[in-house]
């Protein structure tokens, strides 16, 4: 219904790629807290961040199931770490680049973040403002031909070793809503310092909580109107939502699969485990969550891919998704017994990830009031563009 030919040959060819040039780096990285650098050009020479960028500036404009397809292999690496580095990089800093940024900014950003030469981040959540983006304390206010930017974001994904970041910031701190402001900054910009996060899980990313001291930004890098940073950022938080929706299907998949194959091989009593009905029956029920889940975030991507703007559908996938995920990986590792607590063994590495989901992105606490307010209240939510 969804997937072509061509969409199964570049998930086949995609899956390769990762096997050969990403699992082997996996463990390394996941230690060290540091994606190399390498990967990113591979990323970008074999046109895996232009997707679903346009043609002219080095993209390959292909559908929404090409990103789907993306975003499920990745999964199967199991470094949720790793995994974000690359989504976040391709699908919240380079969408704002690609849908506020002109020209200009596109050739010296947009390009060059397709090729895999630069690598972005988006910076939104600060430390005292967590879900409210609304409350956002960062400023940046106009002088001449500048703005000066001030304050701290946390919580950012590529947040230490990216070239440029994204940054929401207000231009005019007294309008909540109406005064917020999208900028594209050089990392090496002077006033910039950044601080690696301790994590849970998402080991492999470099995680930062980021500073800002009288940053000078040129006015040419401010991102479409001064005024609409607001609606710009919620715009794309439907993208956000069903990225880190299908990543959360994607991982419980992972985690059914590779408990099938273990009770397959794992006798207790005299027979393999996939023979006990407890067991069998638990599987039965994980495995159909999942589907459940992966069929309706299919069809909000065809939505999202035919120009509906899906904020209350998205925010429902996220919930779920999220939910179901950390469930079913919980009973996955149950499965293993001891060697599921085991580090060699990747059920614990999916769990930590895994814990995420229902977090970042819009808490999930945060989504039901969104959810609430469009069923209960009728509020009706459109796009900036």
């Amino acid at each position: 219904m969804y997937f072509t030919e061509e969409h199964e040959s570049f998930r086949l060819s995609f899956r390769e790629f990762l096997q050969k040039e990403v699992v082997p780096h996996i463990d390394k990285w996941e230690k060290t807290g540091t994606v190399e650098r390498f990967i990113w050009k591979k990323f970008g020479e074999m046109g895996y961040f232009g997707i679903n960028q346009p043609e002219e500036y080095g993209g390959m404009n292909l559908d929404l199931f090409y990103t789907v397809i993306f975003l499920e292999e990745l999964q199967k690496v199991n470094s949720g770490g790793f995994a974000a580095n690359m989504w976040a990089h391709g699908y919240l800093a380079m969408t704002h680049l690609n849908k506020e940024g002109d020209d200009r900014i596109k050739r010296e950003y947009l390009t060059p973040s397709i090729e895999g030469d630069k690598i972005g981040c988006l910076c939104i959540t600060e430390p005292f403002g967590g879900s409210d983006v609304a409350g956002m304390r960062t400023t940046a206010i106009k002088k001449g031909d500048t703005y000066v930017l001030n304050g701290s974001k946390t919580f950012i994904t590529n947040g230490v070793y990216s070239d440029y970041l994204v940054v929401v910031a207000k231009t005019n701190p007294e309008d909540k809503y109406k005064g917020m402001s999208i900028f594209v900054v050089d990392r090496d910009t002077p006033g910039i310092s950044s601080t690696k996060l301790d994590k849970l899980g998402w080991r492999a990313s470099d995680t930062a909580e980021i500073a800002f001291d009288n940053v000078v930004i040129p006015a040419e890098n401010l991102m479409g109107e001064e005024g609409k940073g607001f609606p710009y950022v919620m715009q794309h938080f439907a993208l956000e939502r069903l990225v880190m929706g299908i990543n959360a299907h994607a991982r419980a998949d992972y985690a059914v699969e590779y408990a099938v194959k273990y009770m397959e091989e794992r006798v207790a009593f005299g027979k393999s485990l996939d023979r006990f009905q407890v067991l069998r029956h638990k599987i039965a029920e994980m495995a159909s969550r999942v589907d459940m889940c992966r069929e309706y975030n299919y069809s909000i991507a065809k939505r999202l891919n035919d120009g509906v703007y899906v904020v209350k559908e998205a925010s429902m996938s996220k919930l779920l998704s999220t939910k179901m995920a950390d469930e079913v990986i919980y009973e996955a590792l149950q499965l293993l017994g001891g060697y599921g607590y085991m580090e060699e063994y990747p059920m614990a590495r999916l769990l930590r990830d895994s814990r995420l989901g229902p977090i970042g992105g819009g808490t999930s606490e945060i989504l039901k009031e969104i959810i609430a307010k469009m069923v209960i209240d009728k509020k009706e939510y459109k796009p900036a563009t």
